[in-house]
């Protein structure tokens, strides 16, 4: 069975950086593309941040510069690193597997980590 385990949420003030880590294990994960996605408060899912097999990466507008994607393969594991945190990126972070443009409930299979940007 696919699983998806998040970790790494937490308070932070405007400003500040945290590290997610996304630990996977029931599929292939060195030959799949995987997806960060959020959801705020009462606001629909977000696509944030791919990543290819290979390593090629690709960010949403509102955070292009101050997150960054990575992946350990041999770990099998997917990282975010977020920088220069606003109140906007408050929401629930979830680490999706396949390169999903458009994602939706169904695409998530994991509890996801909370993070709440405030001062």
């Amino acid at each position: 069975d696919v699983q998806l385990v998040e970790s790494g949420g937490g308070l932070v003030q405007p400003g500040g950086s945290l590290l997610l880590s996304c630990a996977a294990s029931g599929f292939a994960f060195g030959d799949t593309h995987m997806t960060w996605a959020r959801q705020a408060p009462e606001k629909g899912l977000e696509w944030v941040s791919s990543v290819t097999r290979g390593g090629a990466t690709e960010y949403s507008d509102s955070v292009k510069g101050r997150f960054t994607i990575s992946r350990d393969n041999a770990k099998n594991t997917l990282y975010l690193q977020l920088n220069r945190l606003k109140t906007d990126d408050t929401a629930m972070y979830y680490c999706v597997k396949d390169w999903i443009r458009y994602p939706r409930r169904a695409h998530i299979e994991s509890q996801g980590t909370q993070v709440t940007v405030s001062s």
